[in-house]
């Protein structure tokens, strides 16, 4: 793992935590990267340690998590989309190169749209293009269809780190692909005291943001997005399964066709190895060096 620093932004309701992987070199271009619904910035270390300080990237934790946690709402993709552009505006660089995971994507995405003056091109990674919600769903239930497990793992807690790390080394996700990176980038969501450690992840916060990716203004952003955009997609999905978020019959349906966003298949990754594996980290790392001119 390579060395971080932690700041602090002033953004509406408080400050969030922002994490930033410094370049070798002064004037290197900026990458900023965005995590998903229930991680945190930590989840970029391994994407941090492969562009080898040739970029400067930095990673906010979002409104309610990890380092943000204690950031009040109004909670949603709008409101995260506000506070990246005003993590954008701190770094006082100009227009900056915009990554995001997951949720991520579909903040970045909305960003770029709201804020165009502060983003240049967009990296989405296994997000940022959405389709309506079943009408049959209440929100709860549509919860538990976006991010399944992920949302019962908010309300349990854990007798110490190492019973949390356990249960995280069990997830069918991570059975090949764990890493003392992926152990930093959970701990870091662990809050309290034992014998009773849980998640520092807002359950409303959570919520708010999971029913939020099927409003109108967030499924439509891609459409109108003013940069180009390079979606990376993950072959296998959130529990290793052979079905990923995405597939080429799903991104037909999507008619991506007129916009800005160009598809690419990523093979032998899942959702979260798309981010915190090698394979997927070392061509997102290729991109964004690409993107960002470095």
């Amino acid at each position: 793992m390579i060395t971080y620093e932690e700041v602090r932004v002033p953004v509406t309701g408080g400050e969030l935590a922002v994490l930033r992987w410094p370049a070798r070199e002064p004037g290197a271009p900026v990458v900023l990267a965005l995590h998903g619904i229930t991680a945190n910035a930590l989840s970029w270390g391994p994407v941090a340690r492969l562009l080898d300080g040739r970029v400067t990237l930095v990673a906010p934790d979002l409104r309610g998590r990890a380092g943000s946690s204690s950031l009040p709402g109004p909670y949603g993709i709008a409101a995260h989309a506000d506070d990246v552009a005003a993590v954008a505006a701190a770094l006082g660089t100009g227009r900056v190169v915009l990554a995001g995971h997951s949720m991520g994507a579909f903040v970045a995405a909305l960003a770029a749209v709201r804020h165009p003056e502060r983003f240049g091109p967009l990296l989405l990674v296994d997000g940022g293009i959405g389709f309506p919600a079943p009408t049959h769903l209440a929100p709860d239930e549509l919860m538990t269809a976006v991010i399944g497990p992920a949302m019962d793992r908010l309300s349990m807690t854990f007798p110490d780190r190492d019973a949390y790390r356990a249960f995280w080394r069990a997830h069918p996700a991570f059975a090949d692909a764990w890493s003392d990176e992926v152990d930093a980038y959970i701990q870091r969501d662990l809050t309290g005291e034992e014998p009773a450690l849980r998640s520092t992840c807002r359950i409303e916060a959570v919520r708010t943001d999971g029913i939020g990716l099927f409003d109108e203004e967030v499924l439509t952003a891609v459409r109108k997005l003013p940069v180009p955009a390079t979606l990376l997609w993950a072959q296998r999905g959130l529990m290793g399964e052979e079905q990923g978020l995405y597939d080429e019959s799903r991104l037909a349906a999507a008619d991506l066709g007129g916009t800005r966003v160009t598809p690419v298949a990523v093979r032998d990754v899942n959702h979260y190895t798309v981010l915190t594996g090698d394979a997927g980290g070392k061509e997102i790392a290729r991109r964004l060096l690409y993107l960002s001119g470095a």
